[in-house]
């Protein structure tokens, strides 16, 4: 009676992954970017953005176009973590490409609670933030909602999505083949808080 139970134990399939979660099967088939290997730069510079850039200019950021001040659960604290990133807004929400794939901290941090807080555009919005990493949603999104993510301030952006729409399509199409995309969806206005003035 052993010999069957065995047999049927051997052609079970095996879990080589136990940390394995729905949705990682895409994950695992998406290379690393280059950036990601230059990750260690950013213990420098989320400094500089937190103590800096974000003290100093967070009321430009707040409203400024293709800029978002996202607050993220820290995944070990449990704290509030804010990150200052560029990003396209339309109505439905808001999208955001990780330039150093799933090493961002702000990345991990959504992949533990997607719960998440945005500001920009004057105000304040709970939202809930997905990881997008099936390569054609990706390339449908940048391609509805192009955005120049390299320096998005209103004439460049204006430029890269009129003029240079084309270009700037088939870049982003090319730049999230080996990044994540995070689809923020916002609440209907009625429930935003505005940002105190």
């Amino acid at each position: 009676m052993l010999a069957p139970a065995a047999e049927h134990e051997s052609s079970a399939p095996r879990a080589t992954n136990l940390r394995t979660r729905p949705g990682m099967e895409n994950r695992r088939s998406m290379r690393e970017p280059f950036a990601a290997r230059l990750h260690f730069v950013t213990r420098v510079t989320d400094r500089i953005q937190t103590y800096v850039i974000i003290k100093v200019f967070r009321r430009y950021f707040e409203r400024a176009p293709g800029w978002v001040l996202l607050t993220t659960r820290g995944r070990k604290t449990g704290l509030p973590r804010e990150v200052l990133l560029p990003c396209e807004r339309f109505r439905e929400g808001l999208i955001i490409i990780s330039t150093y794939g799933r090493r961002s901290n702000w990345i991990r941090n959504i992949e533990r609670d997607s719960a998440v807080t945005v500001t920009c555009a004057g105000w304040s919005l709970n939202a809930c933030a997905k990881i997008i990493d099936d390569l054609e949603t990706k390339r449908s999104l940048v391609s509805a909602h192009p955005f120049f993510p390299l320096a998005p301030v209103i004439p460049i952006n204006t430029i890269h999505v009129t003029l240079l729409r084309p270009v700037t399509i088939a870049l982003l199409r090319w730049w999230v083949a080996s990044r994540p995309v995070v689809m923020i969806r916002l609440p209907l206005p009625s429930s935003a808080q505005a940002v105190s003035a």
